[in-house]
């Protein structure tokens, strides 16, 4: 994102709205003619911003600026983050909202989804996970409604600015949202009109804010998948379906999600806690962002990782890798630990063995 490179190139959001043409010409992707158009942009943006921050304080939205406490960290761990997040309500992504998770489907959905919505926001929510989720009519509604009928916490993440709440059929339940039981949030400027052109990529951020994404009743075409797609392509986050009816065009994309082996099939929120404790672990342990890292961009190796790839000639157990290698069990458990986060090595049983190329 040009926004993005822009803070890094000048250091902070004060820096970058007096930025000079010639200092934008050196940032990639803007050229002369470009730095020409954004200068006197950002000089008219610093009065706009002002207002901007004003308008939010009256309303008790605040502002949380990536790298700043309080903004997820699940979330800047994606290839995009916004640089600003709107939030009315609280977020607590430290506390509160450690463990999001995402539940998403169409608006267009059966009496059947909207149970299944309600089931699985209800069960995950009283299980101390925060159900995130677009605020949209059908299947999101149903997720939020059910968090809060747990006494849990959700976040509805809207492609609007929070002025301007979509849909207005949905008000009492951002009001109820935002008055102690999670938060709204947005990364779009607080006058921004709901226009289909925001949804996809506030998509992303409902990807981006959660451990993994369960999808319900979700039609081809429908958004729903856009967000599954960010999960599995883009943030290397959990994907889940729950099975629909096989003849109803309202699960159609939820099945091929299934068929494909792209998502986990899950039936209950037992199904659910299983397959995100993982990296559930993870995020605890702050080791969450390395869990997904490219093998091929792994850090250069230290003595105690090198001598177990050196000594894992073949399947091993815990006890002959501590033999082989010569290490201690315990420098030894934390090696083995970057080496899996790195997908160098893996576990096939109660065996560890050293990953194969490709």
């Amino acid at each position: 994102m040009l926004t993005a490179r822009l803070l890094e190139a000048m250091g902070d959001a004060e820096r970058a709205l007096g930025a000079s043409a010639a200092q934008l010409m050196r940032i990639r992707g803007i050229g002369e003619t470009k730095a020409a158009r954004i200068a006197p942009a950002l000089r008219d943006a610093r009065g706009r911003s002002q207002a901007e921050i004003e308008r939010a304080a009256g309303m008790g939205v605040r502002l949380i600026a990536i790298g700043s406490e309080g903004y997820p960290g699940l979330l800047a761990e994606i290839p995009d983050p916004p640089p600003v997040l709107y939030v009315l309500g609280e977020l607590a992504p430290a506390d509160l909202d450690r463990y999001p998770v995402a539940i998403v489907g169409s608006r267009r959905c059966t009496a059947y989804g909207i149970e299944q919505a309600e089931r699985f926001s209800g069960v995950l929510a009283r299980s101390g996970l925060t159900i995130v989720s677009g605020g949209a009519r059908g299947i999101d509604t149903a997720a939020h409604r059910g968090a809060m009928r747990a006494d849990g916490r959700t976040i509805a993440v809207l492609g609007c600015g929070l002025a301007n709440r979509y849909p207005p059929d949905n008000a009492e339940l951002f009001d109820k949202i935002a008055d102690g039981r999670g938060a709204l949030v947005s990364e779009l400027p607080l006058a921004t009109q709901p226009d289909s052109q925001n949804f996809p990529a506030r998509n992303r951020l409902i990807s981006g804010m959660s451990l993994g994404t369960i999808v319900i009743e979700a039609g081809r075409g429908s958004g729903a998948l856009l967000t599954a797609r960010h999960a599995l392509e883009e943030h290397g986050r959990e994907v889940m379906g729950v099975p629909g009816r096989v003849d109803s065009p309202a699960s159609e994309g939820t099945l091929d999600l299934l068929r494909g082996g792209e998502a986990a099939l899950v039936t209950s929120g037992r199904d659910v806690l299983d397959i995100l404790e993982q990296p559930a672990r993870h995020h605890w342990a702050g080791t969450h962002e390395s869990r997904y890292a490219d093998p091929a961009r792994s850090p250069a190796l230290g003595a105690d990782e090198a001598a177990i790839l050196e000594a894992l000639d073949r399947p091993m157990s815990a006890d002959e890798l501590v033999e082989a290698s010569g290490l201690a069990p315990g420098p030894m458990r934390a090696a083995l630990t970057l080496l899996e986060m790195q997908g160098r090595i893996v576990r096939s049983g109660g065996r560890l063995e050293r990953r194969t190329p490709g």
